[in-house]
C-alpha cells in the first residue's frame, strides 16, 4: 500500500455482511437435493465417489467432509450448507474489494463500508448465485469463492508489487489456481487477469525464474487431488463415473501404474465422451451466444420465470447493465492501480467465456427459433454465475457514483485537497440522498420466490415413488439426467430401495457403465420400508448381477450396431421385430438384461418415452405407477389391466395403489411453482400419471377413487401452471381455477 492512503481492509464489517448473507440463504436453503447434477454430486460425495468427467476431486473430498459433519439433520442439507458458505464467503470478498476501489474516492470509512455493503447485497442476490447457492447443484459456488479470494489477493498485491509478501501472495495465488482446477476448469478463470496485472504493475516479475518455478510447482500441488480419482476408482465406489484406472479386479500397483490407467485417466480428464468440437468450430453464431449470456443476465435482477413481467424484467436489466459500466468507469478513473487486474478480470468472465464456453442456442433462447437450431439441453447460467457474482463490485460502484452525485446537488461543502478545492457532499446530504441506494435491494425482492428452496422435497419425493414404482429387484430403464440422478441419491444417501438397479440408456453407450452394473452386487429388498402393494408376497433374491457377460464381452461391444434388414427378438413368448436402423449399444444391452433375467422384472421409466415400442415391445408393457412393466407375454385388457386412449395398457390395482402412496403430488402442491422450463417434465410426468391412472379407474368403474386422484392431479396443474390442464379438470371437479396469465401446455390426452 503506498503511503499516501490509510488503509485498513474493514474485515470485521465484511465478516457481517458475510454473516447476513449466509443468514439469508440458511432461510432460503434447501433441505434436501434438486434437479440435474445436485443428486449425483451429493451421492458422489457422501460415496467418496466420482461424478461425471473430469470427476471434480477437490469438491468430492471437501463434499465428504460437510457430509459426514453433524451440522444438520440430513447429508444433504450439510452439503447445501458447504454452497451456502462459499457464496456468503464470496460476498465478503466483494465487499472488501469494493471497499478497496473507494478508499482514494472517500475519506470516511463509514462510507466505504456503504459501498462494500451494496456489493454483497446485490451479488448475494443476484439469482443464478443465489439459487445455487441454497442447494449445491454442482461445484460452482466452490469455484466462485475460489475466485473471489483470488481476486481480493491479486487487488492486495496490486497495492504492493514489490511488498514483503508480494511474491508470497502470487505462488499462493498459483496454489488456488491448481486447487480450483481439481474443483472445476473455472478455477483458472482468475489467472488471465493476474498475468496482465503483473505486466502493468511489475512486468520484471515474469523474468525471476525462481518465483516462476515456485508458482508452477504451487500449481501443480494445488490439483494434485486429481491422483486420488485412479486410485478410489479401483475401488468401485458406487458413483463412478469414468472409472479413470486400467484395474478390473480392485486396486494394484500393476494396473495403477500403467498405460491403461493413465489414458483412462487422461480420457476422463479431457471429457472424452463428450467430444466437444474445437474453439474454430462455433456451435451457435458468436452473437446468439452473447445473446444467451444476455437473457440470463436479465434473470439476475428479476427472475420471470412465466414471462409475466418481461418489460420490466428488460428494464431492469439494462440498468443494472448500465449501472455496472458505469461503475467500471469510475473505476478506471478512481483507482487504476486495482483496476488493472479487475478490468480484465470482468472481461475474462464476461466475453472471453462465452466465446469459451462456446455453446448452442440456450434452451430458453429465441424460443421463436423452435428446433430449426441445436440447443443446450438445459439453461447454462450457472457457467455464468462467476460473471454475474462479480458484477456486483462494478455495480455497487455506479450506485455509490449516483447516490454521491445527487448528494452533491442537496448539499455540499467546499474542501481544498493541495493546491485543488472541490465541493464535497456533506454528510447530511449523503444521508438525504440514501434512499437511492435501495436499488440493491431490487434482487432481494425480486429473485426470492424463484430463489428460495426453503422445505423443497419434490426431487427426492419423485426418486423415491419411481424406485417404489418398480417390483422388487427388478430393473428400471431410464434416460437422462433427471430420472437417474435423483435415484441414485435415494439410493446411496437416503438408503431407499437398493435392490433395484438402475440402466441409464445414455450411459449404457460407454464401457464403464457397462461394467459397472455387471459387478453390481445384489442387494437385499426391505418390504418393511417398501411400498404396501409389494407387501405380502414371495420375492425371491436373484442370483448375480442383471448382465450375464464378462468384462471383456462387454468391452468388445460396439458403440452402435447397424440393422440392414428386419430382425426377430425372441424371448419365450416375446417375439419383438427391431427395425432397420443404427442401433445403439444401450439397445443392444437392455435387450441382453431381458435375456439374461428371468428372476427379474423389466420396468422402463415412463420418462423412457417410447423406448420400448422402439425396441419392438411395445406390445408386451403395461403402466404401474411411474413406469411401465415388461410382461413375459402379449398384453391384454381383463384382469385388472385396461387399456385407455394415448397411454395403451394400465394395470389399474396396481397403479392406484401406488398413487396412494405417492409422495410428489403433495411436495409438489407445497412448492407452488416451477422454475427450470427444461425440467418441467418431471412434474409433467405427475400429471400424466394421475390423469392416466383415474381414467383408467373411470374405466374400471371405480369414480370416487378416480375423482379423487384428479382432484390431487388438478392440484398440481395449478400449482405448476399447467392451466390448460387444469382447466380442463375444472369441469369435471367443478371447482374454480385460480386463472394466471401464464399458460403451458403438456403434452397429454386430456380426460
Amino acid at each position: 500500500m503506498s503511503q499516501e492512503l490509510d488503509y485498513r481492509p474493514s474485515y470485521l464489517a465484511a465478516t457481517i455482511a458475510a454473516g447476513l448473507t449466509f443468514l439469508l440463504y440458511l432461510v432460503t436453503l434447501s433441505p434436501e437435493t434438486a434437479m440435474w447434477d445436485t443428486s449425483e454430486y451429493i451421492a458422489a460425495a457422501y460415496t467418496l465417489g466420482l461424478p461425471h468427467p473430469p470427476g471434480n476431486p477437490f469438491f468430492v473430498l471437501i463434499g465428504r467432509v460437510f457430509a459426514i459433519l453433524p451440522i444438520a439433520p440430513s447429508v444433504a442439507m450439510r452439503i447445501n450448507l458447504l454452497a451456502a458458505i462459499s457464496s456468503a464467503v464470496s460476498a465478503g470478498m466483494w465487499f472488501l474489494i469494493t471497499e478497496r476501489v473507494l478508499v482514494g474516492w472517500f475519506e470516511q470509512r463509514w462510507q466505504r463500508i456503504v459501498g462494500g455493503a451494496l456489493a454483497t447485497l446485490i451479488g448475494a442476490t443476484a439469482f443464478t448465485v443465489w439459487s445455487q447457492s441454497v442447494v449445491n447443484e454442482k461445484v460452482y459456488t466452490v469455484s466462485l469463492v475460489g475466485l473471489a479470494i483470488s481476486a481480493w489477493l491479486t487487488v492486495r498485491w496490486c497495492d504492493e508489487p514489490d511488498g514483503r509478501k508480494a511474491d508470497g501472495l502470487l505462488v499462493l495465488l498459483a496454489y488456488l489456481a491448481g486447487l480450483g482446477y481439481a474443483n472445476h476448469m473455472a478455477g483458472m478463470l482468475s489467472i488471465p487477469a493476474v498475468g496482465i496485472a503483473v505486466l502493468i504493475r511489475r512486468p520484471a516479475t515474469l523474468l525471476r525464474w525462481k518465483l516462476i518455478l515456485a508458482a508452477a510447482g504451487a500449481l501443480v500441488l494445488g490439483g494434485s487431488s486429481f491422483a486420488t480419482q485412479p486410485i478410489r476408482a479401483a475401488h468401485f465406489p458406487a458413483i463412478n463415473e469414468g472409472e479413470p484406472t486400467a484395474c478390473r479386479d480392485g486396486l494394484a500397483v500393476g494396473c495403477t501404474f500403467s498405460k491403461g490407467t493413465w489414458d483412462a485417466f487422461k480420457y476422463n480428464f479431457d471429457r472424452g465422451q463428450y467430444a466437444k468440437p474445437p474453439l474454430a468450430e462455433r456451435q451457435a453464431p458468436f452473437s446468439a451466444q452473447i445473446g444467451m449470456w444476455w437473457l440470463y443476465f436479465k434473470w439476475q435482477w428479476l427472475r420471470d420465470a412465466h414471462s409475466e413481467m418481461p418489460g420490466l424484467q428488460g428494464a431492469l436489466a439494462a440498468f443494472f447493465l448500465l449501472l455496472g459500466l458505469l461503475g467500471g468507469w469510475v473505476h478506471y478513473r478512481r483507482d487504476p492501480r486495482s483496476f488493472a487486474f479487475f478490468g480484465p478480470l470482468m472481461a475474462t468472465l464476461t466475453v472471453v467465456l462465452i466465446y469459451y464456453l462456446n455453446f448452442k442456442y440456450g434452451a430458453s433462447q429465441a424460443p421463436e427459433l423452435g428446433g430449426s437450431v441445436d440447443r443446450e439441453v438445459r439453461d447454462r447460467d450457472y457457467f455464468f454465475l462467476w460473471s454475474f457474482s462479480a458484477w456486483s463490485v462494478w455495480a455497487a460502484l455506479g450506485l455509490v457514483y449516483i447516490w454521491e452525485s445527487i448528494a452533491v446537488l442537496l448539499g455540499s461543502e467546499k474542501v481544498k485537497v493541495g493546491l485543488e478545492t472541490f465541493d464535497l457532499p456533506t454528510k447530511r446530504s449523503f444521508l438525504l440522498a440514501s434512499p437511492i441506494l435501495l436499488i440493491a435491494t431490487v434482487p432481494l425482492f425480486g429473485n426470492w420466490q424463484a430463489s428460495s428452496r426453503a422445505g423443497e422435497t419434490d426431487t427426492a419425493d419423485f426418486a423415491i415413488d419411481l424406485l417404489n414404482s418398480v417390483e422388487p429387484y427388478g430393473i428400471l430403464v431410464t434416460v437422462g439426467d433427471n430420472d437417474t440422478f435423483p435415484l441414485w441419491y435415494a439410493q446411496e444417501v437416503l438408503g431407499i430401495r437398493k435392490d433395484v438397479t438402475i440402466a441409464n440408456t445414455s450411459l449404457l453407450n460407454t464401457e464403464w457403465y457397462t461394467r459397472q452394473l455387471i459387478r453390481r452386487p445384489v442387494f437385499e429388498y426391505d418390504e418393511a420400508s417398501g411400498p404396501a402393494v409389494w407387501k405380502g408376497k414371495q420375492w425371491p433374491k436373484p442370483a448375480g448381477g442383471v448382465l450375464k457377460m464378462t468384462m471383456d464381452e462387454a468391452d468388445r461391444l460396439p458403440l452402435y450396431q447397424e440393422i440392414t434388414r428386419p430382425q426377430l427378438f425372441t424371448k419365450g413368448k416375446i417375439s419383438a421385430v427391431i427395425t432397420p436402423r443404427v442401433m445403439p449399444r444401450a439397445d443392444i444391452l437392455v435387450l441382453r438384461m431381458l435375456l439374461d433375467n428371468d428372476d427379474r422384472a423389466i420396468h422402463f421409466s415412463r420418462t423412457s418415452g417410447n423406448l420400448a415400442e422402439e425396441l419392438g415391445l411395445g406390445a408386451y408393457v403395461v403402466m404401474q405407477g411411474h413406469t411401465r412393466k415388461l410382461l413375459t407375454d402379449t398384453v391384454r385388457a381383463g384382469e385388472g389391466i385396461v387399456q385407455i386412449q394415448g397411454e395403451g395398457f394400465v394395470d389399474v390395482e396396481r397403479s392406484a395403489a401406488l398413487w396412494r402412496e405417492f409422495k410428489t403430488p403433495a411436495s409438489l402442491v407445497r412448492k407452488g411453482d416451477w422454475v427450470d422450463a427444461p425440467s418441467k417434465g418431471i412434474p409433467g410426468l405427475i400429471v400424466t400419471t394421475g390423469i392416466a391412472t383415474a381414467e383408467a379407474l373411470y374405466a374400471s368403474g371405480r369414480r370416487a377413487q378416480a375423482d379423487s386422484i384428479i382432484r390431487t392431479t388438478y392440484d398440481v396443474s395449478k400449482a405448476m401452471r399447467f392451466n390448460d390442464i387444469a382447466r380442463s379438470l375444472e369441469a369435471q371437479l367443478n371447482v374454480p381455477l385460480i386463472d394466471s396469465p401464464a399458460s403451458t401446455p403438456v403434452p397429454v390426452k386430456q380426460p
